[in-house]
């Protein structure tokens, strides 16, 4: 059982947090603050952490730096950019707003633990796709495929997320750290040159729309 360390002095969120964790089969402990924090992370190294910022004693920001080798989602109510980029940067895996959608917040749980179990460089596969890290060739229908930047990076989560839709929100925040080119409005002309190519190699789609949710890979 996978266990996640909730660390946030909202007794409400923490709450909410808490039990939604604890129904997809998670073991949760709580911190509200971040020196508690630091003990509970020395005495049971949690597989995962979701991190507020604006805590009592150590800040947010003060405690990142010591949950090294620990993945961590920020869940704050600081939206700015700036502010996301220092802590992706920092060594934060992912970084969520408050107020947050929960069945989104539990994807990016569920991405993350996925993330932290593989291999960085394992080749990716799905159906008669494949991307392999080390040397960034992908191919559909064993027909070599040449991607930009940013339809890689996108090509990429999804093939960590095959069989679930992926939020537009999601694929803007986490490709962000791969491609920095890639905004809310391009998004469509990205994936939709990427199914272009997919379909020109392999004969067939590979990705479908999921109207005003994001995006997901079709089984053959």
């Amino acid at each position: 059982m996978k266990h996640i360390l909730v660390i946030d002095d909202d007794q409400h969120i923490g709450d909410l947090l808490q039990e939604a964790l604890t129904k997809q089969g998670y073991r949760v402990s709580r911190a509200y603050s971040g020196t508690e924090a630091l003990l509970l992370v020395g005495a049971a190294r949690p597989d995962l952490v979701l991190l507020d910022l604006m805590l009592p004693g150590l800040s947010g920001e003060e405690l990142l730096p010591r949950l090294r080798g620990i993945p961590v989602i920020v869940v704050s109510a600081k939206a700015a950019v700036s502010s996301k980029v220092e802590l992706l940067l920092g060594g934060a895996a992912d970084y969520i707003t408050k107020p947050f959608e929960l069945r989104e917040l539990l994807a990016r749980v569920a991405v993350a633990l996925r993330g932290a179990a593989a291999p960085q460089n394992a080749p990716l596969a799905f159906s008669d796709l494949r991307l392999d890290p080390a040397s960034h060739q992908v191919s559909a229908g064993g027909v070599p495929v040449r991607l930009t930047r940013t339809e890689y990076a996108i090509l990429k989560l999804l093939l960590h997320n095959p069989s679930q839709v992926v939020t537009k929100s999601l694929l803007l925040d986490r490709i962000a750290e791969d491609t920095p080119d890639c905004t809310e409005s391009s998004l469509k002309m990205h994936v939709s040159n990427l199914r272009k190519k997919l379909r020109q190699a392999g004969g067939r789609e590979y990705i479908e729309a999921v109207w005003g949710i994001g995006f997901k890979l079709i089984e053959a």
